[in-house]
């Protein structure tokens, strides 16, 4: 650096974080920070050198404490979704187990293109120490640490061997971090004693201009090919991934359908893109999709699928619209290339923006408006009455979708105040047909990892998103066990959380998929896996709920579910209530295929006989 240059000597771990305290974002109303704050538990390889540096600014940039490192993470990835990508948070844990309980968490945000820092503490670069406590020691390359690890799940990977390297590293980083495209998982590692070097620094490097996030505009030869695509069909149907939330395109996405009039069909991330009561709206598509989408989706000559991966789940395996012509609007080439589709590589807003005055007055048919029209129309009915109150015996058990009418129900307006999460289990299929919102981000399920654990910590980073909202977690009680150290989070930081657990006594979607594979019941309920002579434990989850400062209750019934809820939401703190449910009952309606191998070879008829049903399945893929 020149000598009339001015700087300013500051360790490592300093630099890094006044760095990230200065970065804004302009707003509407006002610029904001781009890192809503920092989550951390310290331990050796972090608390001297970063800990030291997020005391020193901790009035710019918040430190948030918590209870488990995987659930901080998943609490800072909430944040970023619920902030729709613009805002995000780090998360600093020490080496050995504090990082590696971070892997799960970076694998969830890469597969759902998410933005969160990841800041492990590392092993010694000078290796006076060596091995240090917790290093990981690798006899045929003396340069790996466990946090090698997260290389793969990261979208950047960075080790700061020397001070000056963050003056390259973090641009970078910041650059992956709000890309449309690369958006995912940063991961910095910081080696112990490097956090504590200093290094004069250039004053002008603390001065970042505003963090600006890029809206590519489509190129005029694909937008050419896409728009002769549609020119030709007669029943195009749309899928709304999370890319129009993402991408700010709900309202793109809106006039595109009512002008041309195409339905539109929405994938687990991009469920709230279009409000459930649009006359357009199918509702969700796919294996967990409704009978509307998912029939328009099998006549469909043309699918429009808008910022979606097509994961399996939205395609039925590639089997449910393998008759159709497919278009990709994507800032992504490489999912804009799926399944050999017709690339429109641009941002969902202007893609949809571009394509839709291309194409002037074109509009789907008008049966296959209908149609769209007739068949969306009947599942909000449908939808209703599945989720409404009805007369049950008194020792029958509630499902999941009764439950979820009540969670509605218990709002004047829920549609436009909740915001359900959910990751894994029953509930995202039961969720992804059944939850109606009219705001987006209304619903936020993490189903592109389907991380059991993800639900009450996600719930909170979305509280810390969104506070002036009603954050409703649900949860079954297996993910419940996995992980709840984060109601205690909730409850010291002010944090309001209602959690819902459903108890069916075990792992209940995956016991319907076992015998749906011809398996027998096995090692998923309670009552069908090894155990000892006290056989398995009555768990009071209100009573667990409540020694982590919560207020809570279990209920018998819907109607008692429905009163404890209002009571719920008149509580000043995180509230549980939990229901007993019925493990065997989902929703009937909707759904598709979805590959899941069977054994070709067994001595259980059942399992021989869904091997042949499973053949005959396959033939229905595209490939």
């Amino acid at each position: 650096m020149s000598a009339q240059q001015k700087t300013i000597r500051l360790t490592m771990a300093q630099a890094l974080v006044r760095y990230l305290a200065a970065l804004r974002i302009d707003t509407p109303g006002s610029e904001v920070a781009l890192f809503g704050g920092v989550f951390s538990i310290f331990g050796h390889g972090n608390v001297a050198g970063l800990g030291e540096a997020l005391y020193q600014y901790r009035e710019q940039l918040p430190t948030y404490r918590a209870h488990n490192e995987q659930a901080m993470a998943h609490a800072a990835i909430a944040f970023a979704k619920s902030n729709m990508r613009r805002r995000m948070m780090a998360v600093t844990s020490s080496i050995g187990p504090g990082a590696t309980n971070l892997l799960t968490a970076a694998a969830l945000a890469h597969v759902n293109r998410l933005p969160v820092l990841l800041l492990p503490g590392d092993i010694f670069v000078s290796r006076r120490p060596d091995p240090v406590l917790q290093q990981v020691e690798n006899f045929q390359d003396g340069g790996v640490s466990a946090n090698d690890a997260f290389k793969p799940l990261s979208r950047y990977f960075d080790r700061i061997y020397y001070p000056e390297q963050l003056l390259t590293a973090l641009p970078r980083a910041i650059q992956v971090l709000t890309d449309a495209a690369q958006c995912g998982p940063v991961t910095l590692a910081l080696p112990q004693d490097v956090q504590a070097m200093a290094y004069d620094y250039p004053v002008e490097f603390f001065l970042p201009p505003l963090v600006r996030f890029r809206a590519q505009a489509p190129a005029t030869d694909e937008l050419h090919a896409a728009s002769e695509l549609l020119k030709n069909a007669r029943q195009p149907l749309i899928i709304a991934g999370g890319g129009v939330l993402y991408g700010e395109a709900t309202e793109a996405l809106r006039s595109f359908a009512e002008k041309h009039g195409v339905p539109v069909a929405e994938t687990q991330a991009g469920k709230s893109s279009l409000a459930w009561r649009h006359p357009l709206q199918l509702g969700a598509l796919g294996v967990t999709g409704s009978p509307a989408a998912n029939m328009l989706a099998a006549k469909a000559d043309v699918v429009i699928a808008v910022g979606t991966r097509l994961q399996d789940f939205t395609t039925g395996s590639h089997s449910l619209f393998g008759q159709a012509k497919l278009l990709s609007i994507n800032v992504n080439p490489i999912d804009a290339i799926k399944w050999q589709g017709t690339p429109l590589v641009a941002d969902s807003r202007l893609g949809l923006a571009a394509l839709s005055q291309g194409l002037g007055d074109w509009h789907a048919s008008a049966g296959w408006h209908a149609l769209a029209l007739e068949q969306a129309n009947a599942w909000r009915a449908a939808v209703d009455t599945i989720t409404g109150q009805r007369e049950v015996a008194a020792t029958a058990l509630p499902y999941d979708g009764e439950v979820i009418g009540a969670v509605q129900r218990s709002s004047i307006d829920s549609t436009v105040h909740d915001i359900v999460v959910c990751a894994a289990g029953t509930l995202p299929a039961e969720l992804h047909k059944l939850w109606r919102t009219s705001t987006p981000g209304g619903y936020h399920v993490e189903y592109g990892y389907s991380c059991m654990g993800y639900e009450i910590a996600g719930g909170l980073g979305v509280k810390m998103a969104q506070p002036d909202r009603d954050v409703i977690v649900m949860v079954g009680d297996g993910s419940y066990l996995m992980m709840n150290s984060e109601i205690a989070t909730s409850v010291m930081l002010g944090c309001k959380l209602i959690v819902v657990v459903l108890d069916n006594r075990g792992y209940g979607c995956i016991n319907r998929l076992q015998q749906a594979c011809g398996g027998a019941a096995f090692n998923n309920m309670l009552e069908d896996c090894l155990q000892g002579p006290l056989g398995a434990p009555a768990i009071d989850f209100a009573a667990h709920a409540r020694s982590l400062g919560a207020l809570a209750e279990s209920v018998k019934s819907i109607s008692q579910l429905e009163a404890a809820l209002q009571r719920a939401r008149a509580a000043d703190r995180s509230y549980l209530v939990c229901i007993d449910t019925d493990p065997s009952h989902s929703t009937e309606e909707g759904g598709c295929w979805w590959e899941v191998a069977v054994p070709e070879v067994s001595q259980r008829a059942q399992v021989q006989a869904a091997r042949a049903e499973y053949e005959q399945a396959r033939d229905n893929q595209k490939v």
